[in-house]
């Protein structure tokens, strides 16, 4: 069973930067692909980022490229978001993802955090 802890979530104003992290247990997070995704006040969740098990390769949503770039360390069994460039709405709760497929991890992920609050505010 793999568990999935966010972290580096909190309030910050619009323009700055928050970087997110998602610890990896009970298996190697180099077995997975790792993806973010967010779900703000009265919407769906979407797909913000992911990267494959070797972090060769990234794909992004529209709306963060540019600003957001993911990226992990699978010695220390960790994925990160780093956010720049923040606007109001990019305001919500964000959760980190695994998938052992790589297209997979962009739609219908196995394993879920709990989620992590950003908050952006003028």
């Amino acid at each position: 069973q793999v568990s999935l802890v966010e972290s580096g979530g909190g309030l910050v104003q619009t323009g700055g930067s928050l970087r997110l992290s998602c610890a990896v247990s009970g298996r190697a997070s180099s077995l997975y692909a790792m993806g973010w995704f967010r779900q703000a006040p009265e919407k769906g969740r979407e797909f913000v980022a992911s990267i494959i098990q070797s972090g060769r390769s990234t794909w992004y949503a529209d709306s963060v490229k540019g600003r957001f770039t993911i990226s992990r360390d699978n010695a220390k069994n960790t994925a990160y978001l780093q956010m720049n460039s923040l606007k109001s709405e990019d305001t919500a709760v964000y959760y980190c993802a695994a998938d052992s497929s790589t297209a997979d991890v962009r739609t219908r992920p196995n394993y879920w955090g709990k989620g992590t609050l950003v908050t952006v505010s003028s």
